[in-house]
């Protein structure tokens, strides 16, 4: 359920909220490309696209929505385009999508429904976006995070009240669903179903015309399948990497800085002693001197302890101040003032009294400067080549920030600027398909964010750094025709050829529906089809497949009798699905299975209550479209995508 409500509560602005009271407006910032132009508010048609109740919806909020749409798909596939998502009907989803979160918002207002500035508060705390350092909400950062983007602080927060509205208006709805006992019992029953049938398949290669089309065929069928055929955008980056061998000349420490160092630390390299213990602490000072006694007399402290019922352990290697800190200055006192292997007056400490035996005693005398002066120097060495490192790449941000090319900034470093093969979003060389360099992987999809000839500086990890920029892009878009003549050739015969094989499913159904096999039908198409194949499944097994293909879904929800046919993925043929038998399953009311099947469709029973309560709720409000605002739009985004 979950899922169904992290895809319904979609703000104008790009916030997502769920039941887990989750709140992601950072989603909103990854989308400034169209959404912040500031052109949409004169856009042709006028600037609303619809009205919902009282509510009004921009072309910027739509525009911004759709925007935010095509990043989040971009995170499952980068070759997606605003092209190619408005072509499949994206900005018609997202509309959508947008009316039904305004007319719950507007019900939820009418039915006396609050979200309060406290509310709408805890909502903007747990936003990550908004975090300083330290990781608690920052106002600083919440306000530059909204401005960088082109929002106010008001419409941020009318945006989350819109979204709370909604789900307190929802959740009621959805909530602890409850299946009935009966009609579980009928669900568990169809899981026991079991059905038989045949599945054929019509393949488009055995239907597709062998010779080529003519040129007017041709380029008719590429003008009216012209998304089918965008390339992907494509950048060339140059860059170069440097570290520590970049710098000028090697970093040496001077006698005056080690010296200083030495003294800085004098603590760390005076004499020190530690000592391992055998330790036990005991709740009295009497029990504690008794086994303190026993143990001096020649027991050993393990069996003392143990005629208490009580256990040693091991304590150290530790020094005598961190003793003091774990257990007293007495016990610290004693413990350091006993010989090797004797037993040190007990004392009380911050558990008990403290008995403990001396095992071990490390001495490690004092060390001069001239005992440390290289391990000094080398950690100097180290420190100061990071710093140099880290003086260097602050410089030359600042520069590239002021004008200055990635070519100078090589020439000075004395580096060679790598130039990649034209790379697409998904982190591939274009035409070929191998990788992009592995140096690339991590600032790719800043990349493919940039303009062209502004380079950028970003670290690569294990003191390494690179400077990047993209040298030549080549936006998506529809590949000419002359370029790709074989491909739309292709197309065009896997086309003729799909309707063909609707046309032939066409007439085996009719044959079969005279009274002949479907393995009879299909030999009469004087093709070499292949042979139908048999199905006998119960849907318990069905569901066991995982994901179900497409033929046995409509097989499972198909009259028996009946033949229906099917198209293939891709334009790969059409199916022929024929159902004889359906064996109804039985279950007895006291079956695991009903409670199992309750349980699994409860979530399934919410998602339908609400679906059906929100569809009740936008027919009651109300919605208009404005359809010349909404073409304004798609032009305008498929405009600036060119």
């Amino acid at each position: 359920m979950l899922q169904f409500f992290r895809n319904f509560f979609k703000s104008k602005l790009g916030v997502v909220i769920t039941l887990v009271f989750l709140a992601l407006i950072a989603l909103a910032f990854a989308s400034s490309d169209v959404a912040n132009t500031g052109t949409f508010g004169g856009v042709s048609g006028g600037d609303r696209v619809a009205v919902v109740g009282d509510s009004k919806i921009s072309t910027s909020e739509l525009s911004m929505n759709v925007s935010n749409a095509v990043e989040q798909v971009r995170q499952r596939d980068p070759r997606v385009t605003v092209q190619s998502f408005i072509a499949r009907g994206g900005i018609d989803e997202v509309l959508d999508q947008m009316l039904r979160r305004a007319a719950i918002a507007e019900f939820a207002r009418q039915s006396g429904l609050r979200a309060g500035d406290r509310l709408i508060d805890s909502e903007i705390l747990q936003i990550p976006a908004f975090r300083g350092p330290d990781g608690a909400f920052d106002q600083n950062a919440f306000l530059a995070a909204i401005r960088q983007r082109g929002l106010t602080e008001a419409a941020v927060r009318d945006d989350l009240a819109m979204g709370l509205l909604a789900r307190q208006a929802v959740t009621p709805v959805a909530a602890n669903a409850q299946l009935p006992q009966k009609l579980a019992q009928r669900y568990a029953a169809l899981l026991l179903e079991e059905r038989s049938g045949e599945i054929a398949l019509l393949p488009t290669a055995l239907y597709a015309p062998e010779g080529a089309p003519t040129d007017a065929q041709l380029k008719a069928f590429y003008q009216s399948h012209e998304s089918d055929f965008i390339r992907p955008e494509r950048r060339v980056i140059r860059y170069v990497t440097f570290g520590e061998e970049a710098l000028a000349r090697p970093v040496e420490p001077t006698e005056a800085q080690v010296a200083a160092r030495f003294n800085r630390d004098k603590a760390q390299y005076a004499a020190k002693e530690t000592r391992t213990f055998t330790q036990l602490v005991v709740p009295n000072e009497a029990d504690a001197r008794a086994i303190a006694a026993q143990a001096q007399g020649g027991k050993s402290l393990e069996a003392a302890a143990k005629e208490k019922g009580l256990a040693t352990t091991t304590l150290g290697p530790v020094s005598q101040a961190e003793l003091t800190t774990s257990a007293s200055t007495a016990v610290a006192q004693a413990a350091f003032s006993a010989a090797k292997g004797a037993i040190a007056a007990p004392a009380r400490g911050g558990l008990g009294w403290y008995v403990l035996r001396v095992d071990a005693v490390n001495k490690q005398p004092a060390r001069a400067l001239a005992d440390v002066r290289g391990e000094i120097r080398d950690t100097l060495a180290a420190e100061q080549r990071r710093q140099a490192v880290d003086d260097l790449t602050v410089r030359i941000e600042s520069e590239l920030e002021d004008g200055r090319s990635l070519a100078d900034v090589a020439k000075e470093l004395k580096l060679n600027p790598v130039v990649s093969k034209p790379l697409t979003a998904d982190g591939r060389v274009y035409g070929s398909g191998e990788p992009a360099p592995e140096q690339l992987g991590p600032v790719l999809n800043t990349a493919f964010e940039m303009d062209e000839g502004e380079p950028q500086l970003a670290t690569l990890g294990n003191d390494s750094f690179i400077i990047f920029e993209a040298s030549d892009i080549t936006p998506s878009a529809v590949a000419p025709l002359a370029e790709i003549k074989d491909d739309v050739t292709l197309a065009w015969r896997r086309s003729q050829g799909n309707i063909a094989a609707k046309q032939a499913a066409d007439r085996v159904m009719k044959r079969v529906a005279a009274g002949a096999s479907l393995a009879q039908a299909m030999s009469e198409e004087k093709k070499r089809t292949p042979p139908p194949e048999r199905i006998s499944m119960t849907r318990r097994e069905l569901t066991q497949q995982g994901q179900v293909p497409a033929p046995l879904a409509l097989f499972f929800s198909m009259a028996s009798g009946t033949v229906k046919k099917l198209e293939g993925r891709a334009e790969g043929g059409w199916y022929l699905v024929k159902l004889d038998k359906v064996e109804p399953g039985t279950v007895k009311q006291d079956d695991p299975i009903i409670a199992t099947t309750a349980s699994q469709l409860g979530n399934v029973t919410g998602d339908e209550y609400a679906e059906q309560f929100m569809a009740a709720v936008q027919a009651q409000i109300g919605s208009e479209r404005n359809q010349a605002a909404i073409d304004a739009v798609r032009a305008q985004l498929v405009g600036n995508a060119n």
